[in-house]
C-alpha cells in the first residue's frame, strides 16, 4: 500500500513540475518544434567577426543543428526545397565566425498546450536492399 502512495505522489509531483513553465518557455518550445518540422521561414546569416563581412546566407524552411562537439565547429542546415525534396548544407565555423538565425514570419502558438509530434510511419523502417554481384 505504501508503495502505491509513493508512486502516486511521484506522479503528482512530476505533473506539477510540467505545469510550472512560463508562457514564454512553452511558446519557445512549440516554435522550435514547428521550425524543426519545416513550418517556418528562416534566414541564417554567417558573419566574419573580424571583417564584419557576410560569409554566407541561407533562407528558407530550414532546420539548424550544431555538430554536437561542444564548441561549434560546423553548422548543419537542412532545408526543404519543395514537398519531399531537401538539401543539407554543412557550414564550417571558426573562432572569428558567428551566425544569426532569424524567423521571418510569426506562427500562432498556444501558451497552454505542449506540442507532441507523433509520426507512425517512422515506426516501421524503410529498407533498401543492396546486394553484391555482377
Amino acid at each position: 500500500m505504501r508503495k502505491w502512495i509513493l508512486i502516486a505522489l511521484a506522479v503528482i509531483m512530476a505533473l506539477t513540475a510540467l505545469g510550472c513553465q512560463s508562457n514564454a518557455d512553452k511558446v519557445s518550445k512549440n516554435l522550435s518544434k514547428d521550425c524543426e518540422q519545416f513550418k517556418c521561414q528562416r534566414r541564417i546569416v554567417g558573419v566574419n567577426g573580424i571583417t564584419d563581412k557576410v560569409e554566407f546566407m541561407v533562407e528558407g524552411r530550414c532546420s539548424i543543428e550544431g555538430d554536437g562537439l561542444g564548441t561549434l565547429r560546423a553548422l548543419i542546415v537542412t532545408c526543404e526545397q519543395s514537398k519531399g525534396e531537401y538539401k543539407k548544407h554543412y557550414i564550417g565555423m571558426s573562432d572569428n565566425m558567428f551566425f544569426v538565425s532569424t524567423q521571418l514570419q510569426a506562427l500562432p502558438e498556444s501558451i497552454y498546450h505542449t506540442k507532441i509530434i507523433l509520426k507512425p510511419q517512422n515506426i516501421v523502417p524503410d529498407f533498401d536492399l543492396v546486394t553484391g554481384g555482377g
